[in-house]
């Protein structure tokens, strides 16, 4: 085979074949409407490895030996799209309405976490970092960490450097671009990375929400926006639980602004703000 072969269309058994992968690993939800999408989005993946045609892909993804591929896979699949303080409100409650209740434990030792779960490419992380930082700079020296994870890879490599063009960096105040990112100028292109005072508080982790969570301690809050809604009622269902035990039992759940916890499983959440969730009861929680 040879890279520059061309590659025929997505045919109806692949793209079921495929379909059926992408929900199994991911829980995402790819519907036949879809399949020019996810033609397009795969070609590239198809021409790298000199694949002529979509059965072929779809054997060596179905294999053992196409571990690494199911990733590559689901990383063209997944769509990253996000911005610097998205959904502003939910970083002004977790200032204004949850910090109020846990900074002065925090202050005596105690430790504050946060997740970003479903990270793309970090500005969602890096947001937290800014809000609390602002209103309680002194968390840069407490035990203060936020876990930043996501299924793609490359959007945790993203994360991890830091480093954004200017059009992405347009959510930003420009007093937050000048204290907490350094500006570059390469080939006439602004672009800003993320300071030391930033990349010091979160940690970028690959993980797939349906597979293991390897976090033992609780969360005080974690946002999961704009992610569920690509899952079935099925997978989002199995979901809910693992989050109010990940919580703690003040913790908040943030979700996306069209993202809702359905009933009956709502009963283990209270809305609280918009598409802010607290535990409806408290669990055997202990703060560590």
């Amino acid at each position: 085979m040879v890279s520059d072969m061309s590659t025929s269309g997505l045919d109806t058994d692949s793209f079921e074949a495929i379909a059926s992968l992408a929900y199994r690993e991911s829980g995402l939800q790819l519907v036949s409407e879809k399949a020019p999408i996810i033609q397009s989005r795969l070609r590239h993946r198809l021409k790298a490895l000199g694949f002529s045609n979509y059965g072929e892909y779809v054997a060596l993804v179905s294999s053992e030996q196409g571990e690494n591929e199911r990733r590559q896979m689901i990383s063209a699949l997944t769509t990253n799209v996000s911005h610097f303080f998205r959904e502003k409100h939910h970083f002004d409650i977790l200032v204004n309405e949850l910090m109020p209740q846990l900074i002065n434990q925090v202050r005596t030792g105690q430790s504050l976490r946060v997740w970003s779960a479903g990270c793309s490419n970090g500005q969602e992380a890096y947001s937290i970092a800014m809000s609390l930082l602002e209103r309680y700079p002194e968390l840069a020296n407490l035990d203060f960490k936020i876990l930043a994870t996501d299924i793609d890879p490359k959007v945790i490599s993203f994360g991890k450097n830091g480093c954004y063009p200017e059009h992405l960096v347009s959510g930003v105040p420009r007093p937050f671009l000048q204290k907490y990112f350094e500006q570059k100028v390469s080939d006439g292109e602004k672009s800003f990375t993320a300071g030391s005072n930033l990349k010091s508080l979160v940690t970028f982790n690959e993980l797939n929400l349906l597979a293991d969570w390897p976090m033992r301690q609780t969360m005080d809050a974690i946002f999961c926006r704009n992610v569920v809604i690509y899952f079935d009622h099925t997978t989002q269902k199995a979901l809910w639980p693992r989050f109010y035990r990940q919580l703690a039992n003040h913790g908040l759940l943030f979700l996306g602004h069209s993202e809702r916890i359905s009933q009956p499983e709502a009963s283990s959440f209270i809305n609280c703000g918009p598409t802010t969730y607290r535990p409806s009861e408290p669990l055997i929680h202990q703060r560590r």
